[in-house]
């Protein structure tokens, strides 16, 4: 499994069938167990973090249950495992010290987690497990792109290192222990076509840089599919939120203990093709009547659905009124958010608590900041600063760049008059933004002017008005 995000109970659309949710995921992989003798289950991180209410109203708890339901053997931290900082990771990794939560009973680990007190991972970098005999390793790593995504109050204890050398310095410690079947729960993204072909992202470009012992790669982090081999290395990603599970099946010679042979399938969780797991039904049933009534609430009605799909100008509908309702709070003059922040749709129709925590998960808060109009230049030409656009969802501005190298040669405000460079400007935008989240360091040059609630209340106060 990789980059569940607590999605208990939210299900989705694929090739006009339903898949998703905690009780059909469990279906399957009961399934596939019944299938095969020698099984682990392992996931590549990200399992909790903008997590949907039923999760993240207890404090991803729930989420945690369910992968011990699960009996998850070997699990590696995402980024979004410190979305709450490092003790928050630590309390649903090993419990509550009243052990009135108990934490998850799946082995974690990660290579190129750095303890900054101790210089040392701070956890575990691999584990062995044993079968007939037989020694498989399994070393875990998260991208260092984590530096960009989790904010830095969050990440003070720890340093995220290279991920390759991470690798390739347990790989050798492994090899010193007689093993030669190696693993990598890598939260570190790829992709493929669905036959393998055109291999991309992160990963992909790793593979070669690994030790040779490295047979199997479960990528994440990027949501997308992958099934494919670089440098004779299976590398699989099953898009996210439960939508797909991969299955790796590898053959071992007992003698030497090398994998002699190794494929993948990538199975969508489709509900038309199993009955639910009875026993998560009942555990989803039992956190949905602890929530609060509160979320049932109905808050606005809106007439059309709000989308969160971009436009070909890199805005979309739900995030123009976001940051329309981020600009009416603060009386600012733009507004800035990231779009990653946006999680779900809202459909047409009546609009519940339940619905904007859904779309908004996270607790970032509103930051009133004082740029210049250069600063405001340098920020959004950091919108095409790695291989990946990333269009920032705006208000008050409007702006022309160049095609050849995507920099801005026009900008405006909301009047029509142009940005002047040495002027002062108030803009609004998250703290995740504010502390150069998402690559957008540019930001942390504006001097801060307050911090606020979170833009999620500020939404709804905005729904509500309306």
């Amino acid at each position: 499994m990789n980059d569940f995000h607590g999605q208990l109970n939210t299900h989705h659309n694929i090739l006009g069938q339903k898949v998703g949710g905690a009780e059909y995921v469990s279906a399957y992989i009961n399934k596939f167990r019944k299938q095969y003798e020698n099984t682990f289950l392992v996931h590549s991180g990200d399992m909790v973090g903008g997590s949907p209410p039923l999760s993240a109203l207890f404090h991803d708890e729930p989420t945690i249950e369910f992968l011990n339901y699960l009996n998850v053997d070997i699990g590696t931290l995402g980024n979004h495992e410190f979305d709450e900082g490092v003790q928050e990771m630590f309390r649903l990794v090993e419990g509550n010290n009243d052990r009135s939560f108990p934490g998850s009973t799946a082995t974690y680990i990660s290579a190129n987690v750095i303890d900054n007190k101790s210089n040392s991972p701070l956890l575990p970098p691999y584990t062995i497990k044993e079968i007939n005999g037989v020694k498989l390793g399994f070393i875990g790593a998260v991208t260092t792109e984590t530096n960009k995504f989790v904010i830095p109050e969050n990440r003070q204890e720890i340093t995220i290192s290279d991920e390759v050398a991470a690798i390739n310095l347990a790989t050798e410690n492994l090899i010193d222990q007689g093993v030669h079947s190696i693993i990598v729960l890598a939260h570190i993204s790829a992709k493929s076509n669905l036959k393998g072909g055109n291999p991309q992202l992160d990963m992909i470009k790793m593979a070669p840089l690994l030790h040779d012992e490295v047979d199997v790669i479960f990528a994440g982090h990027s949501h997308g599919y992958a099934n494919t081999v670089v440098d004779n290395k299976l590398i699989v990603q099953s898009y996210a939120y439960g939508k797909a599970i991969s299955d790796v099946k590898i053959k071992v010679n007992p003698q030497n203990g090398q994998i002699v042979n190794k494929e993948a399938d990538i199975h969508l969780t489709f509900h038309s093709l199993i009955n639910p797991d009875q026993t998560v039904v009942n555990m989803l049933t039992h956190y949905e009547k602890k929530l609060s009534r509160q979320t049932k609430e109905i808050i606005s009605s809106i007439p059309r659905d709000l989308s969160r799909k971009k436009n070909s100008k890199g805005q979309s509908a739900l995030g123009s009124m976001i940051v329309s309702a981020m600009l009416e709070k603060t009386n600012s003059d733009i507004a800035f958010l990231h779009h990653g922040g946006i999680r779900f749709s809202l459909n047409k129709g009546n609009i519940t608590l339940e619905d904007i925590y859904r779309s908004l998960p996270f607790n970032h808060k509103l930051v009133k900041m004082q740029v210049t109009g250069q600063q405001m230049i340098n920020i959004l030409n950091q919108q095409w600063t790695y291989e990946k656009e990333n269009l920032l969802q705006s208000n008050g501005i409007s702006y022309q760049k160049t095609h050849i190298n995507n920099k801005i040669i026009e900008l405006k405000d909301s009047l029509g008059e142009d940005i002047e460079p040495d002027k002062i400007y108030t803009v609004v935008t998250s703290d995740y933004l504010a502390y150069g989240g998402d690559g957008f360091s540019a930001f942390k040059a504006g001097e801060v002017v307050f911090t606020g609630e979170t833009i999620r209340d500020v939404f709804i106060d905005y729904l509500k008005k309306r």
